[in-house]
């Protein structure tokens, strides 16, 4: 691949994955040619992609028609539709997951939304998920709700990499990697090889801003509008203040001794919603060594095209950063509450999806048994 600011990111310690995903993309040698020639080097997924990919076209018809004829229940055909993508696109980048020691070549697959609220069912599930795709550069995606905690431990624990999902807040991603921590010392305990044990922190940025510029629309003050689309970034910054101050503590050095890996911040929602901003600024204001951005396609040939990379584009901010927070409260924002409502909207939106998922499986199950 050419010299771009693709490159230059991963220069910089910044892994690009993709955040889309079909069986279109599979049988069309797309997400092939997008490791190959475009520099992503990993895939997640989420029920929204899911649901995208099912309803478009007719790559999955097949597959849908043998499982009419065996008679799988709605949810047993989404969950073998979905892991079949995943171990396909697990194949597909297991030369990278080889060559960077199980560091990227990852595939992400979430756990049922309907299950962020309970623990021990999202415990199960994650350990079905990982047993159906059967590929080791599969990551299974736990929300950060605080039922999802414990899940986070209790999975990692049993040796299952995991991508944590849905954070928004600062209190919540020190308590995932609490989680982390607390289910590496417990993998340890059972004599699990920590080396083999990765994970991510999905840290989500744009929908941040969304929710905080509506609020600062309403106020309709100059004071309000000076900070208007900072937030996200801002927020992120300082989750990667509290990524390097917990992973500099006794208690991670020494798991690190004997063989974990750190768990890296991922930048997730990283597609502008706002067309006044700039189409790259979550990818080139998030720069940062040892960290991951998932992009939606749009976003990463936007980065290609007009991205701008500064080797360090956020140690040198957690003043500012905090300043923009301080001046969100200052204006009658309250952080605790915008962070709690996109939660409960970001597990609501993708239990939604995941009902038209079903409904559109079923609706194709039905045609096929008729």
């Amino acid at each position: 691949m050419t010299e771009n600011a693709v490159q230059q990111l991963a220069d910089a310690g910044v892994s690009v994955w993709l955040d889309d995903l079909s069986r279109n993309r599979l049988v069309t040698g797309n997400l092939k040619d997008v490791m190959e020639h475009h520099g992503v080097v990993g895939v997640t997924t989420n029920p929204t992609i899911f649901q995208t990919a099912l309803s478009a076209g007719h790559a999955y018809d097949g597959q849908v028609a043998e499982l009419a004829e065996a008679g799988k229940t709605v949810d047993e055909a989404v969950f073998e539709l979905t892991t079949q993508d995943v171990r396909d696109a697990c194949d597909v980048f297991r030369p990278i997951y080889d060559s960077t020691g199980g560091q990227d070549g990852r595939v992400s697959i979430e756990v049922d939304p309907r299950l962020a609220n309970v623990t021990d069912e999202t415990i199960e599930q994650a350990k079905a998920l990982y047993a159906a795709v059967d590929r080791p550069n599969v990551l299974i995606k736990i929300p950060a709700t605080l039922e999802g905690l414990p899940a986070i431990s209790a999975v990692l624990a049993e040796g299952i990499s995991v991508n944590v999902t849905l954070i928004f807040s600062l209190d919540r991603y020190r308590a995932v990697m609490n989680a982390f921590l607390t289910g590496l010392e417990q993998a340890r305990e059972a004599g699990r090889d920590l080396s083999t044990i990765h994970s991510v922190a999905s840290f989500f940025v744009s929908r941040v801003d969304t929710e905080i510029d509506k609020r600062l629309d309403a106020i309709g003050t100059e004071e309000a509008a000076a900070v208007k689309g900072r937030a996200g970034v801002a927020n992120a910054q300082l989750a990667y203040q509290a990524y390097e101050e917990v992973f500099a503590t006794p208690r991670w050095d020494n798991l690190a001794g004997d063989g974990a890996h750190k768990q890296r911040p991922l930048w997730a929602s990283t597609g502008v919603k706002d067309p006044a901003y700039k189409d790259t600024m979550y990818v080139d204001e998030l720069v940062a060594a040892n960290t991951v951005n998932t992009m939606p396609e749009k976003t990463l040939a936007a980065v290609a095209d007009h991205g701008t990379v500064e080797a360090d584009a956020v140690t040198a901010h957690y003043g500012d950063a905090s300043a923009t927070l301080d001046a969100l409260e200052g204006l009658g924002i309250s952080y605790a509450d915008v962070t709690a409502v996109l939660e409960t909207e970001g597990v609501d939106k993708f239990k939604k999806s995941w009902g038209g998922l079903l409904d559109g499986v079923q609706a194709e199950l039905d045609k096929a048994a008729s």
